[in-house]
């Protein structure tokens, strides 16, 4: 049984990423700010919540360390806590691209800072962080958000090749269009149509769909460096 910790457990890939590794692992996971989900998830699923702000290095610290204190040890990271941002580039502020960074970007790093070095410690362990299809090919009114997500392919590769000696893998996952609430709290159903009819599959992506590649790539012990794309042959 291994110990999973997954950051934004209350949104739909992250509720859905907490179900899946439950079925099996122990699993703690994060949130920001929704307390009831939290406590509902945790209920349901017997996963242990905490409390964090990904945009703050002391806040990230000390919930990797409630977690450690809880379970002694993380096998497991799966970086999924993310927001999206929807706008024109000449109508994106400086405060709008640093949050995009802070949050999807330095986010991934802030946890991972935290977490890696016990698994160096124990010479096991597996990273997978939550990229998206604009991340590998850019999307019109999303440029904060691509170059974040873009941003975590980079730091997934390079991060693979620094800790592959200390047997940990670190790979990610770039999902397409999912039908979650975010989706669809920035799309109005006219768009995610055309986003369907656009996809090979004819549908859009399910948050369960995410959830079950990320376990495999977790689970393999010779795959790293490498980004999966779950898009339904999008691109």
């Amino acid at each position: 049984m291994s110990v999973v910790l997954i950051t934004g457990g209350t949104g739909a890939i992250g509720a859905a990423l907490v179900e899946e590794f439950s079925r099996t692992d122990d699993v703690a996971f994060t949130y920001f700010n929704n307390e009831e989900r939290a406590r509902e998830l945790s209920e349901k699923f017997r996963a242990f919540p905490v409390k964090m702000d990904i945009s703050d290095s002391n806040s990230v610290q000390a919930a990797v360390e409630g977690v450690l204190k809880e379970f002694s040890r993380i096998d497991v990271l799966v970086n999924n806590a993310g927001i999206a941002l929807i706008k024109p580039f000449t109508d994106t502020t400086d405060e709008d691209w640093e949050t995009q960074l802070s949050v999807n970007l330095t986010g991934c790093f802030r946890v991972t800072k935290a977490v890696v070095p016990q698994m160096i410690r124990r010479k096991s362990g597996a990273v997978v962080n939550i990229s998206s299809v604009w991340g590998v090919h850019g999307a019109s009114c999303e440029v904060a958000y691509s170059a974040a997500k873009a941003g975590v392919i980079g730091f997934t590769k390079a991060l693979a090749k620094e800790l592959g000696l200390s047997g940990i893998t670190v790979n990610a996952i770039a999902p397409g269009v999912i039908d979650s609430p975010m989706n669809s709290s920035h799309l109005n159903p006219d768009e995610l149509a055309e986003l369907c009819d656009e996809t090979p599959l004819g549908r859009l992506g399910k948050a369960g769909e995410v959830a079950a590649a990320v376990r495999a790539i977790a689970e393999n012990g010779f795959i790293t460096g490498q980004i999966l794309g779950v898009d339904g042959g999008f691109y």
